[in-house]
């Protein structure tokens, strides 16, 4: 059975993740708070942030900002894009 949550970002119940996807407190606020449809756009507009803007993960700095850009992404607040980004049409 699918573990269901009220997404932080859709503000609706939606099917969970099936474990957190960090350790400690903010892998549980995730697991208890975001969808898995959240979190894998999430992980999708990650990849496209890292390479866009060429972060480097070994850089405290870029992993700041990207922790950063997660907290805005999955609470559904205005978060960066990838430059020259245009989504595809529906």
């Amino acid at each position: 059975m699918t573990r269901t949550v009220h997404c932080r970002k859709y503000k609706e119940d939606l099917p969970g993740l099936d474990r957190p996807p960090y350790p400690g407190a903010k892998g549980e606020d995730i697991y208890n708070n975001v969808s898995k449809k959240a979190w894998d756009e999430w992980q999708a507009h990650q990849t496209m942030l890292i390479n866009e803007r060429r972060l480097n993960m070994m850089n405290a700095e870029d992993r700041k900002f990207l922790q950063q850009e997660m907290d805005k992404f999955l609470s559904g607040e205005d978060y960066a894009k990838a430059d020259g980004y245009v989504p595809p049409s529906e």
